[in-house]
Order: structure tokens, then sequence, then C-alpha cells
């Protein structure tokens, strides 16, 4: 599907964000392993992202009831031995979950994935798996069979190649038979979304430790009963980023208490020089004069398409640094990144690190290749709203790995979205 896009007023509009996908694919998961049913509360409509787990727990026997605003999870019952076939489609979180999770309960499982997913890494976390109790066939290769029984115990793994390696070793130490830790050596990136892990672990009443980057866990899953996501502040970033280069928004929804690192956005915008208002549960963002700046994306790789389109039209340079591992996402994010900012007559260029972006007053519009990768499709529409022309994007349908209502939504703040 190509979408066209084009700005018809004055930006202004208000959105209750959805729900974040990256507390969602945690609670899911934990729920299918506790002791009893828990129901699930949430905003907006599942991700294909979402889907892709909630698909996983039902393949070894979980049952996931989906109503509005609501997944009720019964927990996987008795373990057989039989195979599982299981699809994780595109989604990296699922597949970097479940390897480890239903290993510690010894559930046998033949796993197949799509799009870029099958050359995204498995080491090292294939390795650690291996090394203690389970069986897996070849690395890379799909279907990718898992049998035998990760053991858990005290592991360790490098921080900078993905932080789901981390987070899947940390909750599989609940379910497998001597429980552990995890120790993470070298350079830990992305370790917000290792924070919301370990909170998430803590509503099911799962104790983690930390001293010196090991991460000791005790104490078994025990459902809450009924537990709420918070609002997602990887896809606020979207909004925020709109209102920072065109007109106003608004984003309710939030908690700014939250333990995920993309609620640096609000900062971060600021620091461009968007006037930026916290009130209750609502980010208020606002154009204003902007100024290139320096980024470090060691914590934030995913707000990094958004924050480019702010750059793009902001004086002077923009320099994101430690931005390597977008080179592992759904596309290489920095190319893709930085070929879309050219693409809509911007300035940008990689770097061995990350990426530069030259800042003009207005961007021309063009076509740009989505890349299969919903944040690129995302961000090449909010750059619209400083565009002369029209923008086409190629293969938009990616947007619903993570925000199947975003062009409904965008509709509402002053644009004009035609698919074909």
């Amino acid at each position: 599907m190509n979408a066209l896009i084009s700005q018809t007023k004055k930006v202004k509009g208000k959105v209750n964000i959805l729900s974040s996908k990256s507390e969602l694919h945690r609670l899911i998961l934990i729920s299918a392993f506790a002791d009893d049913k828990t129901e699930i509360s949430f905003n907006g409509e599942p991700s294909k992202d979402v889907i892709a787990t909630i698909s996983c727990i039902r393949s070894i026997g979980a049952k996931a009831e989906i109503e509005e605003g609501k997944i009720t999870v019964t927990p996987v019952g008795e373990i057989t031995s039989d195979v599982a076939d299981v699809f994780c489609n595109e989604s990296g979180s699922t597949l970097r979950f479940i390897l480890p999770m239903f290993s510690a309960v010894g559930k046998n499982i033949s796993v197949t994935v799509s799009g870029r997913l099958g050359n995204r890494p498995l080491s090292p976390m294939y390795e650690i798996l291996e090394n203690n109790g389970a069986k897996l066939s070849g690395n890379g290769q799909y279907p990718l069979i898992a049998s035998g029984r990760f053991s858990g115990g005290n592991v360790e793994i490098a921080g900078n190649v993905s932080s789901q390696f981390i987070s899947g070793l940390l909750m599989a130490m609940p379910l497998t038979k001597q429980g552990g830790s995890v120790k993470v050596i070298g350079t830990f990136e992305s370790r917000p979304y290792v924070d919301i892990t370990i909170g998430m672990m803590q509503k099911f009443g799962v104790t983690v430790t930390e001293k010196d980057n090991v991460f000791t866990v005790s104490g078994k899953y025990k459902s809450p009963k009924k537990v709420m996501a918070g609002g997602d502040w990887s896809n606020t970033a979207f909004f925020a980023c709109l209102g920072a280069i065109s007109g106003k928004t608004v984003t309710t929804g939030l908690d700014f208490k939250s333990l995920q690192g993309d609620k640096k956005v609000a900062e971060i915008v600021a620091k461009f020089g968007a006037k930026v208002k916290v009130k209750g549960d609502a980010l208020t963002v606002k154009k204003h004069k902007l100024q290139g700046l320096e980024i470090d994306a060691k914590d934030i790789p995913d707000m990094v398409p958004a924050l480019s389109v702010v750059a793009s039209v902001s004086k002077g340079e923009t320099v994101f640094k430690n931005a390597e591992r977008l080179r592992l996402k759904e596309s290489d994010r920095i190319k893709s990144v930085v070929d879309m900012i050219n693409a809509l007559g911007g300035e940008a260029k990689e770097t061995k690190g990350g990426l530069i972006v030259i800042g003009k007053e207005k961007l021309k519009g063009g076509t740009v290749d989505g890349a299969n990768d919903h944040r690129i499709v995302m961000s090449a529409s909010i750059a619209s709203a400083v565009c002369e022309n029209q923008v086409i994007i190629v293969g938009a349908e990616a947007v619903a790995k993570s925000y199947p209502q975003f062009f409904e939504i965008i509709k509402t703040f002053g644009f004009n979205v035609e698919e074909k």
C-alpha cells in the first residue's frame, strides 16, 4: 500500500495515546506463566507485534481473550511433549522473549518468522541457552527448533547487542528449576527497556535486585489479577515531534514516572527549542524556533527517526551518536532515516556511529521507501507537515506493526491521507 499525505491546515490536535507495546509484550508473556488468570487493560488497538505475542502463548496452551480495552490471559496448563508451531511474524521482542521463557518450562517449539527478523542476531543469547540445557537447531535458520530445558543459573551476556536478550533471560529465570542471575558485561545500551522488564516482573511478585550490573531474580510469578499497560512513549514521540515542527499537539494518557526511556522525548524537543508543557497525564508541544543539537541515542534508539524530522528543519547541524544498533532494526534504520530525509529534500548523511542532519527551513516533499519499517513510515508522515509538496510513502502498511490507527489519527491533526 502507498500512502499519499499532505497537510490541509495548520497542525493542531489531541490524541489519547495507545498503550505501550513494550509493556504489553511483557505483561502478556508473564501472565501466561503466572499462577492464575490476569486481566490486562490497555488503550487502542493491539498492534501486529502484540498479536504475534498473543498468538505464541496460545500456541503452547495459554488462553487469551481480547475484548475492547482488555486482554484476559489464562495461564499455560500442563506442558506437553509435542512440538508447538510458533509464529513470531516480524516481532523481535516476541522472538527474543519466547525462546528463553518457553525453553525454561521445557516446551518444544518450532519457530518461524517473517521479514528481516530472520536476519537479526540471536547471539549471544543463543549460545547461553545452548550452554545451559536448551537444544536449538541452526543459528539463523528457520524454522528454528527448540527443545531441552533452559536450566537458569548465573549467566553473563554482553550489554551492547540487544536489551531484548537481557529481558528475555530475566523473565525466564522465575520459570527455571534453579532460578539465577544475569550479569551484563561491557557497555549497557538501551538500559531503560530492561528497567521496564523488571517493573513488569515486580507487578507479578518477582524480586529483581541489582549490584554492579548483576541482576539476581527470586520468586515465582503470581497474578495481580488486574494490571494496566501504561501509555506508549515511543509512539508519543511522533506527536511530540510533530508539534515541535508545526502547530500544536497534545498527547494524553501518559505516565511521567514511567520507566520507558523514550519519555525523554519531552526533554529533547524542548532542547531543540519547542515549547513544552506538562500537566497531569498530558504533554503539549508547540512549534517554536528550532536549533540543532547533539543527541546520544544509546538508550533511546527508537526515537531517532522521529527526532531526525525535527532536526531536518532545525537551524544548523544535529548529530546523532551511539546509534549503531539501529542497523539491526526492522530496516537498517541509519540508512533508511538518511534516505528518508534526503528523499524529502533535506540533507542527511551516515556516520560510523550514527548520522548527521543539516537543517533547512522547509522540505520539498517526494517519495519515501517505507523500508518495511513502521517508524520510517510514521516519521515520513509527520515530515509532510513541513513539506512544500505531497509525501508519497511506499509500503505504508508497515505502520500496523506498532500503531494500526496512526493514519486515522493524523487526519484529525490536519492531514489528508489517501491510501492506494
